[in-house]
């Protein structure tokens, strides 16, 4: 039997309420592209739904997981990567499913310095400053040395899934201070709520790729620079 796949379009400013599609944006309009929502993971459900190539494809940054939550998903300049229990990042094979991720064609609008010192927690005014709102959704670039940088990856769950909180409990955590790394993310304001993880979503890489996953805290160092993209909105590609 074939596979639909259901694309539900949600612009900025429009309620995230899942109900209606409204007309195609223009073409200078650029959108995150996803599959899954952060709601959809707090069923729990962890099952794939599409592959995440329906996410990322024409897209140059990204964050998610993997089908059962086998890892962190972090894309970079166009590429890829899987982080796992090891903390190590490796390029993914992009039909590979997945129950959540999010994509864009990133081109900043608009780039920044962050005072040194400056935690992952606090980086909400830089990004609105930057984007002029904190309302939508924000691509989110984030770059340089960080003094103190922790990540982490989860262990690949099976049905029947337990609460993402149960899961997060059983999380390796890799401490990367100093690191010159690559984070990457989407901030989210309360128009998109469900669709992503409140706030601020950050994934990164070290700038040698030997580590990575999803970030829990950071501090910046001497030369970070946060560059930032509005989205007109987001795509959700959901298979059925």
């Amino acid at each position: 039997m074939g596979t639909r796949i259901a694309t539900l379009l949600v612009s900025v400013g429009m309620a995230a309420s899942f109900t209606s599609v409204p007309a195609l944006a223009a073409d200078d309009d650029v959108y995150v592209h996803q599959v899954g929502t952060y709601d959809y993971l707090t069923q729990p459900d962890f099952t794939g739904l599409a592959p995440l190539s329906d996410a990322i494809r024409g897209a140059t940054l990204g964050l998610g997981t993997f089908d059962g939550l086998d890892g962190e998903f972090v894309m970079v300049a166009g590429v890829p990567y899987r982080v796992g229990m090891d903390g190590l990042p490796s390029i993914v094979d992009p039909q590979r499913s997945t129950p959540f991720a999010q994509a864009i064609d990133f081109t900043p609008e608009a780039s920044g310095p962050v005072a040194p010192g400056t935690t992952c927690a606090n980086l909400g005014p830089v990004i609105e400053k930057l984007a002029g709102t904190a309302d939508g959704i924000i691509a989110v670039r984030v770059r340089g040395t960080f003094t103190e940088l922790v990540t982490r990856s989860v262990p690949g769950q099976s049905v029947p899934y337990p609460s993402l909180a149960t899961v997060v409990a059983q999380q390796a955590t890799f401490p990367l201070p100093g690191r010159r790394s690559v984070l990457v993310g989407f901030w989210q304001g309360p128009s998109m709520k469900g669709l992503g993880q409140p706030g601020l979503h950050l994934h990164g890489v070290t700038a040698d790729r030997k580590a990575g996953g999803h970030v829990l805290s950071c501090t910046v160092g001497s030369d970070v620079q946060v560059s930032v993209q509005r989205a007109a909105g987001v795509v959700v590609h959901d298979e059925h």
